[in-house]
């Protein structure tokens, strides 16, 4: 890291002004499906545009019949995109890449305390996103003229399937790589498992619960599926994918909610649970619904009264397939690079367990990773934080990065 150019390219990082435009930011409290999910954007769209980026910002059109659709969570009549690009109209050299909705929380006060900033949106992922925008006006503010355009994509909807990225992507803008600022813990994440999300339901036979053996308990029928579902989880995580391997789960499946019953001396006719499944990486979306699928019909086989009411498996909500950055592909070796240059330390590469925008822009053909401030263990938690010396970090790194992929 001696080049003049980079040099001055990490001399122009504001901290202050990153510190306040995350701040600004948490702020917005920008929860799914809500009007300030719609301002978040325009602020956004707002900044890039005070940076000199010449700025998309589009209403989404959320009625699309397009096969690849994520899906969502919750109800939006209205959703916009903003994509912002310094340095021209060519395909861009790099893609920086934040999502700016958040998980329901109440906490958007964005308190700092010893280095620490608190609230909702802190860690997942606007810490990230305001980390981009110190990088972005880094550049700018050091004069440096690009030989590719760098872009950054801001984007709602993440947290409930990926409309945002999905309609980012399908508007056309694209570009030779991109770095998605998730929380990473100081590792750089190429991969992401997916996930699902499952529904079941689960048939009984009421009766009153003096007389319960003349009727079948539908909470006594889901433990044969709990008792399934725990086997298939163990047969998913037996050979973990190399990138994985440090995780105790790398396959996760897990039953979230329960709901049985509406009286509590009558034996309950109908039990519904839902709960999140991993997908494994390299596994098709179709290819792990019907592992699940099976299993869950084969438990249902093997007991008299499921063989003759069997449990119906449905998946509502968002599609999170898994995502892979491509072995050799040199946007890992550069975002290492980066960060040591700017640490002093090599991190570590890892793959994770959750599913995220990585998957959409690794379909696209935008080689994608992640590297960014926080640590996921405090994404959607009640102790929400990010600590500012690693967004600080994060900005340093992502300006290298441009300057190297684009300038």
């Amino acid at each position: 890291m001696d080049s003049e150019t980079e040099q001055a390219v990490l001399a122009a990082i504001d901290d202050q002004w990153i510190v306040d435009n995350l701040r600004e930011l948490v702020r917005i409290p920008s929860v799914d499906g809500t009007a300030a999910e719609i301002e978040v954007q325009t602020w956004c769209a707002d900044r890039l545009r005070s940076l000199g980026l010449d700025v998309d910002h589009w209403r989404l059109d959320l009625a699309t019949d397009d096969p690849g659709f994520p899906g969502m969570e919750v109800e939006r009549d209205e959703a916009w995109g903003c994509v912002g690009v310094l340095g021209g109209d060519a395909t861009p050299g790099l893609i920086l890449n934040g999502h700016v909705d958040v998980v329901p929380g109440d906490a958007f006060d964005a308190r700092v305390e010893d280095g620490v900033m608190w609230g909702r949106g802190t860690c997942d992922m606007k810490g990230g996103v305001a980390a981009i925008l110190g990088a972005v006006s880094a550049v700018v503010a050091a004069g440096i003229r690009l030989r590719k355009p760098l872009a950054v994509h801001t984007v709602i909807g993440e947290e409930d399937g990926g409309v945002g990225a999905f309609a980012t992507l399908r508007r056309g803008h694209r570009g030779e790589a991109c770095l998605i600022a998730e929380p990473t813990a100081h590792t750089v994440i190429p991969a992401n498992s997916g996930s699902l999300t499952f529904r079941l339901e689960v048939p009984g036979l009421a009766t009153h619960g003096s007389t319960r053996s003349r009727g079948v308990s539908a909470i006594e029928k889901f433990t044969v599926i709990q008792t399934a579902l725990q086997e298939l989880e163990r047969r998913r995580n037996q050979d973990p994918h190399p990138l994985l391997a440090h995780l105790d789960l790398a396959n996760p499946l897990s039953v979230g909610t329960i709901a049985a019953g509406d009286w509590a001396s009558t034996v309950p006719d109908r039990l519904v649970a839902e709960g999140r499944y991993g997908v494994r990486l390299g596994e098709g979306i179709a290819e792990a619904r019907a592992a699940f699928e099976t299993a869950v019909a084969e438990a249902c086989a093997k007991d008299d009264w499921l063989r003759e009411h069997p449990v119906t498996v449905t998946w509502p909500g968002g599609e999170f397939a898994s995502g892979l950055l491509r072995d050799g592909d040199p946007l890992l070796a550069d975002t290492v690079q980066a960060v040591a240059d700017v640490s002093g330390e090599t991190p570590a590469v890892k793959g994770a367990p959750y599913g995220s925008d990585l998957r959409q822009y690794s379909a696209a053909g935008v080689p994608t990773l992640q590297y960014g401030p926080g640590d996921v263990w405090y994404a959607h938690a009640a102790d929400e934080h990010v600590v500012l010396a690693d967004v600080l970090r994060a900005a340093r790194v992502y300006a290298l990065l441009a300057v190297r992929r684009c300038g």
